[in-house]
């Protein structure tokens, strides 16, 4: 049997069909909010059986609705009906109110007030504005699986200003406030909930690689034109993950290993790649850019393109043919369809987006 990516708490189960929910940090297991809804219903439905029963005793209807508000609530002020209250069935059901909607009331304005030390009702307000926020992204990026490669895939995402949506069993922890959707990954409605029909990118980062995997088919079939990056233990099955649809396929600890052994035959160029691709403290960055049919790029020269305030670097294109073509000449055209990867400051990489 298949493995699930990541196990949910016992006390949390997650079925297939289960409608997902959004998540900023984990609340208790014993909700207050929940008990607090429960405790305001049991105060509703006493305060409409005394309502109703005063009313079969012989109060107009208004007179039994104040009558059971100053009983249940203990104020007291006054009876409304002198000779109503003489007799016995108008005592004994107010002695009825008295015991169940005193005590009622008093819970509830406990659980009330519990609530709102927890702060799960400013939680709850959350959740429903970041599910409308996510129902009103486009464009974004969803990540699969919260542990430490989804951790720093969020962190890259925030830098460049990328709108990100994470997707996870049970989420330990939300430090930067993310949109989380607490659910399983391979389930089509949870990948639904986090919009990966208007997503950009989907980013699989499961423990798992069978989970990946699932998740990979499940995604390229719902959407050929989305662009998907897998996570893989074993180098071995990059072949499968591309065959699923998968677009780009990483090993975490083939990189590490590669990254480990540039700093000690090559520090310096290790150092200075980590820097411009990972350093927030330096003003240098590489950014792609795709040229478009409408672009003023489009059928022009680089050369062309550079003016007196104008120095960023275009270390490489890509062409149709899929092939990175360094250091290009400065008589190079640029053609529509062309990927530019440009080396600059974020002024110089900002006035080069413009002209694209």
């Amino acid at each position: 049997m298949r493995k699930r990516a990541e196990s949910a708490p016992a006390d949390r189960p997650f079925t297939p069909g289960t409608p997902p929910r959004t998540y900023y940090r984990k609340l208790p297991d014993n909700d207050p909010w929940r008990r607090f809804q429960v405790a305001l219903a049991a105060v509703l439905i006493i305060l409409l059986i005394g309502w109703i029963g005063y009313r079969i005793i012989g109060l107009p209807w208004f007179d039994a609705l104040y009558q059971t508000v100053i009983t249940i609530t203990t104020v007291g002020f006054t009876e409304v009906d002198l000779v109503s209250t003489n007799t016995i069935e108008y005592r004994a059901f107010t002695l009825f109110l008295v015991v169940t909607g005193v005590g009622a009331v008093l819970y509830t304005i406990s659980v009330f007030v519990d609530t709102l030390i927890e702060g799960t009702l400013n939680d709850r307000f959350r959740r429903r504005r970041m599910t409308k926020a996510i129902a009103d992204m486009s464009g974004h990026t969803i990540i699969c699986g919260w542990g430490q490669v989804g951790h720093a895939v969020a962190h890259f995402c925030a830098r460049n200003q990328t709108d990100v949506i994470v997707i996870d069993n049970a989420p330990t922890d939300n430090e930067d406030d993310l949109p989380i959707i607490v659910g399983d990954a391979t389930d089509d409605d949870v990948l639904r909930a986090a919009g990966v029909e208007r997503a950009k990118t989907l980013i699989l980062a499961l423990h798992h690689d069978a989970d990946n995997l699932f998740v990979c088919l499940s995604a390229r079939a719902m959407r050929k034109d989305l662009f998907i990056v897998a996570r893989t233990s074993d180098q071995a099955n990059q072949k499968k993950f591309l065959q699923a649809g998968a677009d780009r396929v990483i090993n975490p600890h083939e990189i590490g290993g590669s990254r480990m052994a540039a700093l000690a035959l090559q520090p310096h160029v290790a150092e200075f790649l980590d820097e411009i691709l990972h350093d927030e403290k330096h003003d240098v960055s590489v950014q792609e850019f795709v040229v478009s049919e409408s672009s003023v790029m489009a059928g022009n020269r680089l050369l062309d393109l550079r003016d007196g305030n104008q120095r960023s670097l275009i270390i490489a294109i890509r062409k149709v043919d899929d092939r990175y073509h360094t250091n290009p000449s400065p008589q190079t055209v640029v053609e529509a369809g062309d990927v530019l990867i440009a080396l600059g400051s974020d002024v110089e990489l900002f006035g080069l987006r413009r002209k694209i």
